[in-house]
């Protein structure tokens, strides 16, 4: 995915009166992740297009397209390495680290990985004595159900 002009993000979309983004992990990958990685057009527009790892966590609600409490963004995934698997999560006075497990994003059914969840924590300065921060973020990923890969 290709990162946009983040001077977008100080827009509304035009949405009704009381209008509340509230989407399941589910309806996130299948609706919007799943879609914008296929080029097709989105319910509606209102999630912003940031390279989040260009920006401390707490610049990051300014570049939102909606929310108060919550942000949603697509952003580029980056390489640690040109020709490895681990990405680059660090940030402008930080990092992005991740913790726990990952956790499978099932279909209303629960019968189908439809993608992944991750749970990342924001620590100031660099690693590894980087300081714990209250910022959390949940990256979703889509997952690859092509039969042998």
């Amino acid at each position: 995915m290709e990162s946009t002009d983040s001077s977008s993000g100080s827009q509304q979309p035009n949405l009704p009166p009381g209008f509340r983004f509230h989407p399941t992990d589910e309806e996130l990958v299948v609706h919007y992740l799943k879609k914008k990685a296929a080029s097709a057009p989105l319910p509606v527009a209102i999630i912003a297009e940031v390279d989040l790892y260009k920006f401390d966590p707490w610049e990051l609600p300014a570049k939102a397209a909606f929310g108060e409490q919550e942000w949603y963004f697509f952003t580029p995934r980056d390489r640690k390495y040109p020709n490895g698997a681990r990405p680059n999560r660090a940030a402008t006075s930080g990092y992005w680290k991740a913790t726990g497990t990952d956790k499978p994003v099932l279909t209303s059914g629960g019968t189908q990985k439809v993608g992944v969840k991750k749970a990342l924590v924001f620590y100031g300065g660099k690693p590894p004595r980087g300081i714990k921060t209250n910022w959390i973020m949940h990256e979703y990923r889509l997952t690859d159900n092509k039969p042998n890969n």
